[in-house]
């Protein structure tokens, strides 16, 4: 498809007349409003492991852990009192600090962009949105991945738009801005991805200021962002995976700021440490595929120069972690990493997935920080609608 930056609607949105979908009686788009008579669906995101090691901002997996959205609208019931008509429960994961309005809450803000987009202003009045999220926040599982993933399909659904997942991911970059977690999250399974190099004009489009895109109450209506995403702003590849490999995920009772993991990044690398992820990288990829899992060529795979040693500064016990759970210490574990910006630690193993959860936490116990885990496998069918 020939990329183009739309001014106002998406190309392949049906945005005019009758709109209907096999779970709506009836929808009538008219004055930038919707009105649908009933519907209800359900959707499913994974969370997320970005980087898996040495792929940094190129390597993610699905995992089967999801934030569910529950959707019903029924004219019959009152939601006006929202300012864009949406009445919002939430259960889960940071449930005390999650905002229930509609312009401040992650899922309905992204999923206004879209409609935005599309020349829709709000939602059908007797919208009922419940989101059920088990997701850690901030402990490098995907989280805001997922409530931005949903939140576009979201759009998506209510508008009936009918978009790929593909375009619907160049609505989530313009939000997440790197596609690692959120194309692990839409698509599912193992994927890496890139960045396509765009048109001075597309660069000029995709570089809308966040504020614009998710607008508080203080930004200007006239910068609330109307204007499609340009096409195919990133590329996509989804490799295979042996099914005998699962993920323990240990996950650190403290947050880290993906803002904070990033700022501790330096901004050059020497050619060494460039060169040893990218060996690394381009066997993992395969490595993980094979029919027999090489315990030791997955291991050795996954270590990483690029960001881990400097995130080790906000993980207390990371450096300890990544040095001594290994192979021989620990039969079965395949490989270990930090999942996305931390301080979850993923590992991949075959078996003893307790033993393993047991030795990493451990450390971050000997090291002031308590721990959960989870054992978990891949989400493969990504984002779905029910």
């Amino acid at each position: 498809m020939e990329r183009n930056w739309v001014a106002s609607c998406d190309q392949d949105s049906v945005v005019y007349g009758c709109l209907y979908d096999s779970k709506s009686t009836f929808t009538e788009k008219n004055s930038n409003t919707l009105n649908i008579m009933s519907t209800s669906f359900k959707l499913k995101v994974p969370a997320s492991s970005a980087n898996i090691g040495p792929g940094f901002d190129v390597l993610g997996i699905g995992l089967n852990l999801y934030l569910e959205i529950e959707v019903k609208v029924d004219p019959s019931v009152d939601t006006s009192a929202d300012k864009y008509n949406a009445k919002l429960s939430y259960d889960g994961e940071g449930a005390a600090g999650v905002p229930l309005q509609s312009e401040k809450n992650l899922v309905t803000q992204t999923a206004m962009y879209i409609l935005r987009c599309n020349g829709i202003d709000k939602f059908p009045n007797g919208t009922q949105i419940y989101v059920n999220n088990p997701i850690p926040l901030g402990r490098g599982l995907g989280s805001s991945g997922a409530a931005i993933v949903g939140g576009i399909m979201l759009g998506n659904e209510i508008g009936g738009f009918k978009l790929s997942k593909e375009r619907m991911l160049d609505y989530a970059l313009l939000i997440e801005r790197h596609p690692d977690n959120i194309a692990a999250a839409m698509l599912g399974g193992f994927v890496g991805s890139y960045l396509n190099e765009l048109s001075a004009e597309e660069t000029d489009a995709k570089s809308v200021p966040l504020e614009h895109i998710l607008p508080d109450e203080l930004t200007p209506v006239e910068n609330h962002e109307t204007r499609a995403p340009p096409f195919e702003i990133a590329q996509y590849v989804q490799y295979n995976w042996n099914k005998q490999i699962r993920c323990v995920t240990v996950i650190p009772k403290f947050e880290v700021k993906t803002d904070d993991a990033r700022a501790v990044l330096p901004e050059l690398y020497n050619k060494e440490d460039i060169v040893f992820n990218l060996q690394r990288l381009a066997v993992l990829t395969t490595a993980l595929t094979l029919e027999k899992p090489n315990h030791k060529m997955i291991y050795e795979s996954m270590r990483d120069k690029i960001h881990q040693p400097y995130r080790a500064l906000l993980i207390p016990g990371l450096t300890r972690v990544l040095e001594e759970v290994t192979p021989t210490s620990d039969p079965g574990l395949c490989g270990i990493c930090l999942s996305g910006a931390g301080p979850t630690i993923l590992c991949l193993a075959t078996e003893n997935f307790e033993q393993i959860a047991d030795s990493v936490i451990g450390i971050f116990k000997e090291n002031g920080v308590e721990c959960s885990w989870k054992l978990l496998d891949l989400a493969y069918e990504g984002a779905t609608v029910e």
